[in-house]
């Protein structure tokens, strides 16, 4: 039987939705609210592709069931640009080249949204440590490094102005 939850994604509010209860979390956001910006990798949390933040926390929507989202604040890689402009993070990754393929991009950006949120002057080995739970299968990480460490700078420099 399907329940009602309410949610706000990307700042908007769904206050109305009708999921089943197995549906996960992943599966709502693009299937139902189009957002395909969270991928599906693995569908046992290795991987990380599927990583938005939940109450201000990155998690990964793949074993998180939609029902258990009521009442939640989401953001996904399409809602972390504003008025246009580019997050940091996400301009990191373009200036630094840190993604090839770009299928575990938004994961890799969101956990690194919430990795600066908590060290905003990371160090190279607690940004490898921090993204440990985000899988790249083809850049072998180093150019993922130096985005993080290259927003870090950004939004320093922003903060002092």
């Amino acid at each position: 039987m399907a329940r009602t939850i309410r949610v706000n994604v990307n700042g908007q509010d769904y206050l109305e939705e009708h999921v089943e209860p197995r549906l996960l979390l992943v599966h709502f956001l693009r299937d139902r609210l189009a957002l395909t910006g969270t991928h599906v990798g693995c569908d046992s949390t290795n991987c990380g592709a599927c990583t938005v933040l939940f109450n201000g926390n990155a998690i990964k929507s793949c074993t998180l069931l939609a029902v258990r989202a009521d009442g939640a604040r989401i953001t996904t890689i399409e809602g972390l640009s504003r008025e246009g402009k580019l997050h940091p993070l996400q301009e990191g990754f373009w200036e630094t080249h840190g993604l090839q393929c770009g299928y575990c991009t938004p994961g890799m950006i969101l956990s690194g949204v919430q990795l600066l949120e908590r060290y905003p002057d990371p160090s190279e080995e607690v940004v490898r440590r921090e993204l440990e739970g985000n899988l790249c299968r083809c850049t072998g990480y180093q150019n993922i490094v130096a985005a993080v460490l290259w927003a870090a700078k950004r939004l320093k420099n922003q903060g002092a102005k």
